[in-house]
């Protein structure tokens, strides 16, 4: 094996200290241009729960965390909501800037130079089925799981260009 070694790798590793026992991961945050466009994917096509959404017109822009949470559980007290939805395991947080959906940028997805951020994944019982799913939605596909080296996975892009990784517990 070239690079680094599963052994240095574990040499890495230090033991957490205890003032870290309550720290979570609690969220990845993408810049997206129109929600017009991302919440229909996010909840429509992936399944996910839009959690809490915050608005900033002073600074002139948006946020929704999504996630898989079952939306019966959600409080209906909006103190309560933030709290709680603040609480939840990998949340996605999708940052929208009031007027990017009418402007020529576009956000960089870190899977062309200069290489950095690369993607999320969603597990999902059966691949075959759910890329089956998008295909029915439109989905743009990076790979589907019977392309490349990697067998039994896919990738697909939102609708900014964010790569997200499709995969079963049984993949690795």
């Amino acid at each position: 094996m070239s690079g680094i070694s599963p052994e240095e790798i574990i040499s890495l590793c230090q033991t957490p200290e205890p003032a870290t026992k309550d720290f979570m991961f609690q969220q990845t945050m993408y810049r997206i241009k129109d929600p017009r466009k991302s919440i229909p994917f996010y909840t429509g096509v992936l399944g996910m729960t839009l959690l809490k959404q915050l608005h900033f017109p002073e600074m002139k822009f948006s946020l929704f965390f999504m996630g898989y949470e079952n939306p019966a559980d959600i409080p209906q007290d909006e103190t309560a909501r933030s709290a709680w939805a603040m609480t939840r395991k990998a949340t996605l947080e999708l940052t929208y800037n009031w007027g990017t959906e009418t402007d020529d940028s576009c956000y960089h997805n870190g899977n062309s130079d200069p290489r950095g951020f690369g993607h999320i994944g969603i597990l999902v019982p059966d691949v075959e089925a759910a890329c089956a799913r998008f295909e029915q939605h439109g989905v743009k596909f990076v790979k589907k799981p019977q392309d490349g080296k990697m067998k039994g996975l896919a990738f697909i892009q939102d609708p900014d260009g964010y790569w997200i990784e499709i995969f079963t517990a049984n993949v690795v």
